[in-house]
């Protein structure tokens, strides 16, 4: 009976000792399965230095090289009408001519009354030598001379003014008055415009503002059209308008085959400088955090995070400034998964153009 106890008694210690060293076993492999570090694929490129065309996008608007709204500087009745509506003049081309009879006989009159001062002038003064007058008596004979002298001149200046002619040459638009109007200078008889050059204004930001000269040749699409116009920086304003922070820059084009609109948009693009040795990265791989940008690049095996300074973007890269080296490899995929110091398998990509244009 003893030995049977002692027999039960053995085997249930040792069925027990048993379950205890499964137990401890599989928590010793678990615990070195926990530990063992995962590798994580991830994708990138090594940096290459390229070129770099920063280049800028802004908005602005086409103006004519000249133009202006035809007035007449005297009040009248339009008297005829010598130009079509949207047709070429030239410069010094009669356009408009108002009624002049009323100056012309005010002109005649001070003809008249300017001989007659002149008459007397010249009496006064033999006189004057023969001393039957006074200074002072000649002195008032010449001042009407020359009062009479003055008011006929201004008269003819204002007669001269019924005779409207083009400044320039150009497009004479669409008028606004017909025979027979009268017209004071306040009243718009048509525009005229010379579009065989167009200006093109914009705005660029304070920032850029040490980068733009004269003599920059840009380009610039229409929002009519996808074709792309050249055009040549010829002034800029010497000063940032406080404002807005920008500052005013002017294009100039040759129209004469362009057959461009004034008043159109433009979408300006403003080349700043060419880097021949730029690094780019793929916006993707660059991480946000408090202070700037971050990457991840590849080192020895595992993950590195490098604070990154970065310039100009384009759609789809970015210009790094500082914080990378040319054969740096960087990590464009899976960056959300891995932590500094993660160990990683990189699949490198094909190396991607990533210019501006």
């Amino acid at each position: 009976m003893k030995t049977k106890h002692i027999v039960y008694t053995l085997l249930i210690v040792g069925i027990g000792a048993l379950i205890i060293y499964r137990i401890k076993s599989n928590s010793e492999i678990r615990k070195s399965v926990n530990s063992a570090p995962r590798i994580i694929p991830v994708s990138g490129i090594v940096l290459k230095p390229q070129i770099f065309k920063d280049n800028i996008s802004i908005s602005g608007s086409l103006e004519p090289d000249e133009q202006i709204e035809i007035r007449s500087e005297i009040p009248g009745v339009v008297e005829s009408i010598n130009f079509k509506e949207g047709s070429k003049v030239s410069e010094g081309q009669v356009l408009v001519r108002v009624n002049d009879i009323e100056l012309r006989a005010q002109l005649s009159k001070a003809l008249t009354a300017k001989k007659l001062a002149s008459e007397n002038e010249r009496r006064a003064k033999l006189l004057l030598e023969k001393q039957a007058i006074s200074q002072e008596e000649y002195d008032i004979a010449s001042a009407d001379f020359q009062s009479a002298n003055a008011e006929a001149e201004l008269i003819a200046a204002q007669l001269s003014k019924t005779v409207l002619k083009a400044p320039f040459s150009g497009t004479i638009g669409l008028r606004s008055i017909s025979k027979g109007t009268y017209v004071t200078p306040s009243t718009v008889i048509a525009k005229l415009v010379n579009t065989e050059d167009l200006k093109i204004t914009f705005s660029v930001p304070e920032k850029y503002a040490p980068q733009v000269h004269v003599g920059t040749v840009l380009n610039f699409t229409t929002s009519d059209s996808d074709e792309l116009y050249e055009a040549t920086i010829y002034a800029i304003d010497p000063e940032i308008e406080v404002s807005t922070r920008t500052l005013r820059v002017r294009a100039i084009m040759d129209n004469r085959e362009k057959n461009l609109y004034p008043g159109g948009f433009a979408n300006v693009i403003l080349p700043l400088e060419t880097i021949n040795d730029a690094l780019l990265v793929p916006s993707e791989s660059l991480i946000p955090v408090q202070n700037g940008k971050r990457v991840f690049i590849s080192q020895n095996g595992k993950a590195k995070e490098v604070d990154v300074q970065t310039g100009s973007r384009t759609g789809s890269s970015v210009r790094v400034i500082s914080g990378l080296k040319a054969g740096d490899t960087v990590i464009t995929y899976g960056v959300m998964a891995i932590q500094d110091g993660s160990p990683i398998d990189v699949k490198l990509e094909e190396a991607r153009t990533l210019t501006t244009e």
